[in-house]
């Protein structure tokens, strides 16, 4: 079957492709190797100055008053901001506008930010940021979002319920309580997901510059540039054609970086205030103090399934600590029920998940954003089931496939599905019917599956705009500028639509060129997130490519005299078909075609069609394509101490077609690492007194290369119909099962359900003592029930 775009036109060679499913290096590849790429703080401007914060030392405190004069008047500082210079709320979600650059009034985290200095270096500000007298007011501080919720005096925010609830979402399809009551087995229990963090090589950082015309132009480590420049022209009054956002080379963001931050802002109005660059670098801790993470969840859950294992009804209870705004807390909300429902066919579903602010540093989107929790819960949930009715874990999965082109209960359209293959690839590589159930104690196998979404059917701001938009630029030399407004964090999308462009034009790769992420330069594109990128702006690069191509065709059949379907564009050429002498460079292809149609270029967009349930919140979680994972982890428990090693992993990922398939394996190895590493290690920790418990790449503990286990990167590839040359997502789909097959893999091992994230030696120790006791009693001649009287 030839590729075909999402308006049905197919590929120009049908499957002979030049460029795509090829292994190719990075467009950037060798710039980052080689440190010549420019991040935000390789930023060097004539006259800059440095900009620090002072931040809140409590919880949740109210602001008496602010004194900053001493700090003014300190040698070598030139402005200084409090949140009443800053005093519009902003909030990338636009229901949701709750922060404001500097805390009014208020502060509602251990390091909320309460001021801002700009000096000639970074030791004149933050000794300006030591004079600066600050009164607070202590206030109650909630570290339990289970007080939270019950207690509404004081409020962190104020809203119209008078509560600490961010977002209450409560939808059921389906009779779920008599599907439940009619199951042949059902199981429940309680989970408990951590919060944990990013940890992007590279912190936060900004520069901003007013030129003489009035112009601010602002440098952002940051993932989503169109929504800041938005953000900026809200906070700051100002006209958005007179701002210019530009994101640099970026150090990793994995979501960590797709909010409006309060340093962009600050570099900012400082700039504006001195007439001088300013450049905010923020240290290790004080990204700590932003986080954006993954939310913790207190998951309740009940599946029932009939007597061959085929589900009946899932009901899932979810209290998210979203922290002390709200971010994307309201997609978090919906993302945390909505994203369940696949790969398996639920008859009946019902969630009702409830998100609290508490005064801890905000949460928001992290690497899967919002279904990662869930999956955790209903995997293990799943593997319960299988072991009541003496089933094999895969094969319950196996039973319950959803399949293709088919439809969710809540509503998601389901186009391709690769997930049995998924299932198959890792059960032959693990030789899991071989070694499941079979191992020595202390070892054994765990599975599970999943399904992410590629790209969001709904813009964060309700428009009928394009979410994707490209512009072709075409040189006489031959060399073709791609202007994207897509954000490159590491992922490789500036390499996917320089990939789409030369196939499509028939192009070899360094007649490319990519201009990204300017929002002076680049047409609107809405982001890094949700996995939308190599879908929704390969979309539109082939779209642009596709245009221009046919002017070029068209052109070429009118120089030669001859059929369009007869010229072809290849290898750096255009050719005759039926005449092998006639064949030219492209470039005077695209100089014949300049004389037939004038300058050339072209645009190209893409937006989704309508999806999602007819119901409020129907359109949240609805995708234009939905990739399919599955994870079989191998593990050893020592009994002794508790310690976990994970040897090693299979992960099979159905991507649709891998476009380049050397950056589908990187990203499935990403998401491995990342999913063991939080199952094992990391957490992102306030104690008590609502401090961090250690706000540094010392204290927070992450794998290195010696803790890494070995992973098998499998790619499977179900040709989605509306996918560029159909491909899906690849960067988040493969990190949920990882979690929950470590757990299964665990109970495999040593016969115990790890249901509270991370899963530590002490909690391992733990529940094996619980277990051993439980066996005990059960052997005990005392435990005999006494026949009723």
């Amino acid at each position: 079957m030839a590729a075909r775009d999402q308006h049905g036109s197919e590929a120009p060679w049908g499957e002979q492709f030049q460029v795509i499913g090829k292994p190719h290096p990075k467009v950037d590849g060798l710039a980052k190797a080689t440190g010549s790429a420019v991040y935000a703080d390789d930023i060097q401007l004539p006259g800059m100055l440095h900009a620090k914060m002072l931040r809140s030392p409590h919880s949740h405190a109210n602001i008496v008053s602010i004194d900053t004069k001493k700090a003014l008047d300190q040698p070598g500082v030139h402005g200084v901001i409090t949140g009443q210079d800053l005093p519009t709320r902003y909030g990338v979600i636009p229901w949701t506008m709750d922060e404001t650059a500097l805390a009014v009034n208020k502060v509602r985290f251990i390091g909320d930010p309460v001021a801002a200095v700009a000096a000639v270096d970074e030791d004149a500000a933050n000794r300006a940021l030591a004079l600066i007298e600050v009164e607070y007011e202590e206030l109650h501080a909630y570290l339990d979002p289970n007080e939270a919720l019950e207690r509404t005096d004081p409020t962190i925010h104020e809203n119209r319920h008078g509560n600490n609830v961010s977002k209450h979402v409560e939808l059921a399809f389906g009779d779920v309580e008599n599907e439940l009551e009619g199951s042949h087995v059902t199981v429940e229990g309680d989970f408990s997901f951590h919060g944990s963090t990013h940890a992007a090589i590279e912190p936060h950082c900004a520069v901003a510059q007013v030129d003489a015309a009035g112009l601010l132009t602002l440098w952002s480590s940051t993932q989503i540039t169109h929504y800041v420049h938005r953000a900026l022209a809200h906070v700051l009054d100002l006209p958005a054609h007179r701002i210019r956002v530009i994101q640099p080379s970026l150090g990793g963001a994995f979501g960590g970086k797709s909010d409006p931050f309060a340093l962009e802002f600050c570099c900012a109005k400082l700039a504006q205030l001195t007439g001088r660059p300013v450049k905010m670098l923020w240290t290790r801790e004080e990204v700590f103090y932003a986080h954006r993470g993954r939310h913790p969840m207190q998951l309740s859950y009940r599946s029932g399934a009939d007597k061959d294992g085929k589900l009946t009804a899932v009901d899932a209870k979810i209290l998210i600590d979203g922290g002390s705004y709200s971010s994307f807390g309201l997609v978090t909300t919906y993302y945390s029920g909505q994203l369940l429902t696949g790969p398996y066919a639920f008859p009946s579903y019902r969630f009702d998940s409830t998100r609290v602010f508490t005064n801890k540093p905000p949460c928001g989107p992290k690497r899967g954003h919002g279904s990662v929790q869930p999956r955790f819960a209903f995997e293990v949930q799943l593997d319960e089931i299988a072991e009541k009715l003496n089933l094999d874990p895969i094969e319950i999965r196996r039973r319950n496939h959803l399949g293709e082109h088919t439809t969710t209960v809540n509503g998601q359209r389901i186009t391709s599905n690769g997930f049995m293959e998924c299932l198959d690839k890792v059960e032959a590589a693990s030789e899991w019917k071989e070694r499941h159930g079979k191992l020595p104690i202390g070892r054994g196998l765990g599975i599970a599956g999943s399904m992410y979404i590629s790209g969001t059917n709904y813009p964060i701001y309700p428009n009928d705009m394009p979410q994707a938009g490209i512009q072709l630029k075409v040189d006489r030399s031959g060399l073709v500028t791609i202007f994207t407004g897509g954000n490159d964090i590491g992922q490789g999308s500036n390499s996917v639509v320089a990939y789409l462009v030369a196939e499509e034009l028939g192009l070899e790769l360094d007649c490319i060129r990519v201009i990204a992420a300017d929002t002076d330069l680049c047409p609107v594109d809405l982001g890094a997130y949700s996995s939308r990128v190599t879908f929704m702006v390969g979309n539109a690069a082939i779209d642009a490519a596709r245009k221009l191509r046919k002017q070029v065709v068209e052109a070429l059949a009118s120089h030669w005299d001859v059929h369009e379907k007869r010229v072809r564009l290849v290898g750096g050429h255009a050719l005759d078909l039926e005449n092998s002498e006639r064949h030219i460079p492209s470039r005077e292809a695209f100089q014949i075609a300049e004389v037939h149609f004038d300058t050339l270029g072209s645009t190209g967009s893409y937006n989704t069609p309508k999806l999602g349930g007819d119901y409020r919140g129907g359109s949240i979680g609805a995708s234009p394509a939905y990739s399919f994972t599955s994870h079989i982890v191998e593990v050893d428990v020592d009994v002794e101490t508790g310690q976990i090693r994970v040897p090693k992993v299979w992960c099979a990922h159905d991507c649709g077609r891998a476009l380049n398939p050397m950056l589908v394996a990187g990203q499935i190895e990403g998401s491995v690492y990342m999913g063991i590493a939080e199952a094992l290690l990391e957490e992102h920790k306030v104690n008590h007194f609502g401090l961090h418990a250690g706000p540094s790449l010392l204290d927070y503990r992450m794998p290195t290369m010696v803790d890494t286990p070995e992973i098998e990167a499998i790619i499977v590839e179900s040709i989605d119909p509306e996918g560029p040359y159909g491909a899906k997502e690849a960067g988040e789909g493969p990190l949920h099962s990882a979690i929950p097959a470590l757990s299964n893999a665990i109970f495999d091992a040593v016969g115990i359900r790890l249901r509270e994230l991370p899963f530590t030696p002490a909690k391992v120790l733990k529940a094996l003592a619980e277990k051993e006791a439980r066996e005990g009693a059960s052997s005990s001649p005392d435990s005999t029930p006494t026949p009723a009287s």
